[in-house]
């Protein structure tokens, strides 16, 4: 049984220029020798949508590894609390192997981190799930949400690990206007996204529901957005470059940015500040 000590320990507000209006993440920085039951217990009681652990690398690819919690289970992969454990890192001293990239490990596999235009922004890892719902899930959901079959313009299983799927509305105010019965849909791990007109402040307003690992609405998800924007980016219905606004409906101010390269490669970024700093005993 491992001993418990002072670690360092912060939390991250990701997805926001104006601190305490993203997404937090708590990140353990050293967390060599704790047991998964520590690391899920921890997760539990921070009860934020996740909690990470740093350790070192498993091979010499890789800057740190990162083990990702909800507060109900393990992630392989998951967006926000990538880029926060990225700046936590950097800022606790780390210093990547690459100068232009930093290189997380997870369960996911590899998932390259870059600097740029004072954010930091992830390579959306590969899709393991891709194409239209079935008809009897996607029925299950648009009950969920309480809206009829005909509003959905179009649907995705946009799965990077974590499970997503996504249902596409005609307009961000459809999505801001929805009002879920999750209970209809436990396990589910689904969004809804719609466009705001042209010449708005955002192309997108997008809406994360995670009631499969405990989390009712996730106010600004790097996971979804990767995913639906590579769906999107691909079929041609958003553009190689665009930002989305989340979090509205509780209180934030999400952005995010959502960029492809010219070889499909899809990155999404956005601010990260240090909100809390100091040690857990673990």
């Amino acid at each position: 049984m491992t001993v418990p000590r002072p670690r360092p320990f912060v939390q991250v507000d990701v997805f926001s220029s104006t601190p305490y209006l993203g997404n937090p993440v708590a990140v353990v920085l050293d967390a060599t020798e704790l047991d998964e039951e520590a690391m899920r217990r921890l997760a539990s009681w921070t009860n934020l949508s996740e909690t990470t652990f740093v350790l070192p690398p498993s091979g010499p690819e890789a800057d740190y590894r990162l083990r990702i919690f909800t507060p109900g289970g393990e992630l392989p992969f998951a967006g926000h609390p990538t880029l926060g454990s990225a700046h936590a890192w950097l800022e606790h001293g780390g210093t990547p192997r690459r100068n232009d990239r930093i290189v997380q490990e997870c369960q996911a596999g590899l998932v390259e981190v870059r600097r740029g235009e004072g954010i930091l922004s992830f390579a959306a890892p590969p899709t393991q799930r891709t194409g239209d719902l079935e008809e009897e899930y996607l029925e299950q959901v648009v009950a969920a949400f309480g809206i009829g079959r005909d509003r959905v313009l179009a649907h995705q299983w946009v799965d990077n690990g974590p499970g997503w799927a996504v249902l596409q509305l005609a307009t961000a105010q459809e999505v801001l206007d929805l009002e879920p019965d999750l209970s209809q849909i436990p396990a589910a791990m689904v969004g809804a996204i719609g466009a705001y007109p042209p010449g708005s402040e955002h192309a997108f307003e997008l809406r994360t529901f995670a009631p499969g690992v405990g989390v009712a609405e996730d106010p600004v998800c790097g996971s979804m957005n990767a995913s639906v924007g590579q769906w999107l980016t691909r079929s041609g219905a958003a553009s190689a470059g665009y930002t989305v606004s989340q979090g509205t409906r509780l209180g934030r101010a999400g952005e995010i940015t959502v960029t492809a390269d010219v070889d499909g490669a899809v990155w999404v970024g956005g601010a990260t500040t240090t909100c809390f700093r100091g040690t857990a005993t673990l």
